[in-house]
């Protein structure tokens, strides 16, 4: 059952989208609630996509949204926190989503702090894809590229631990690259820029590939990662020497609906 949640103004495209969800047919969805009430939406919910965030524009960075921002993940998070599951899974994708997700859980005390996660997903499947086009080989072959830090320009995307599958052979995707320069300039400033080069190109920022990754990282949330390591913005243990309680993006692995960091 999903429950969808905008603004009063937008109740009105809101029901568009039902129709839309209506038409598609899908064979998992039993019904839908369109609502301008958090406490409506975030009612006996296991999963939760806070993709409602001030959205960025050409030439702004993500600490711009910072002050309109805080009163809506205040919000939710208080609502959350009265009226939804204890074990509820928050993925943040509004930007800025690191920031976003540890105002959110501060409001939500009631909730684990682990159940809260901010989405470095995209910047994973942007860095992934990089290396598979590099390489010419299908992205599913390239694995553990991950994502550091913050879902900003300051992320560092990093290679070094990843593998690909080229022939059926797994090897270092470093060695198969051959170029540690490539690595560790243009390949970082690329993913790092991708989501202001989409905004140039398209005048609106990232759609489709935000939600697919939004999707991948909550079913592997719920599902587990296997044998891959996946990148989620969660809130630090002061591994890898980051400050404790601030909320970071590591490599993890997921089993059991829990994720656990990559040491």
């Amino acid at each position: 059952y999903l429950h969808l949640l905008d603004i009063t103004p937008m109740m009105g495209v809101l029901e568009g989208v039902v129709m839309e969800l209506a038409d598609c047919a899908l064979p998992l969805l039993v019904g839908v609630l369109p609502t301008a009430s958090p406490e409506e939406a975030f009612k006996d919910v296991a999963a939760a996509f806070l993709v409602g965030s001030m959205p960025r524009r050409e030439g702004m960075e993500r600490k711009d949204l910072l002050s309109a921002n805080v009163r809506i993940f205040k919000e939710q998070g208080q609502a959350l926190d009265k009226v939804a599951r204890k074990d509820v899974k928050v993925l943040v994708v509004g930007n800025p989503a690191n920031t976003n997700a540890f105002i959110c859980s501060k409001y939500a005390p009631s909730i684990p702090k682990e159940n809260f996660s901010a989405m470095t997903r995209l910047d994973q499947n942007r860095a992934q894809s990089q290396v598979a086009a590099k390489l010419g080989v299908p992205v599913q072959d390239v694995k553990n590229v991950i994502i550091w830090g913050n879902h900003s320009s300051t992320q560092f995307p990093d290679a070094s631990n990843a593998v690909v599958k080229i022939n059926g052979v797994e090897k270092p995707v470093p060695a198969a690259i051959n170029d540690d320069e490539y690595l560790k300039s243009l390949f970082v400033s690329t993913v790092q820029k991708r989501g202001a080069a989409v905004i140039a190109a398209r005048k609106m920022s990232s759609a489709l590939s935000a939600a697919k990754a939004a999707s991948d990282h909550m079913r592997d949330w719920f599902l587990g990662s296997g044998d891959r390591w996946v990148s989620m913005g969660v809130v630090s243990d002061g591994s890898y020497g980051t400050p404790r309680d601030i909320v970071y993006s590591f490599p993890v692995k997921i089993s059991n609906g829990k994720w656990q960091i990559v040491q």
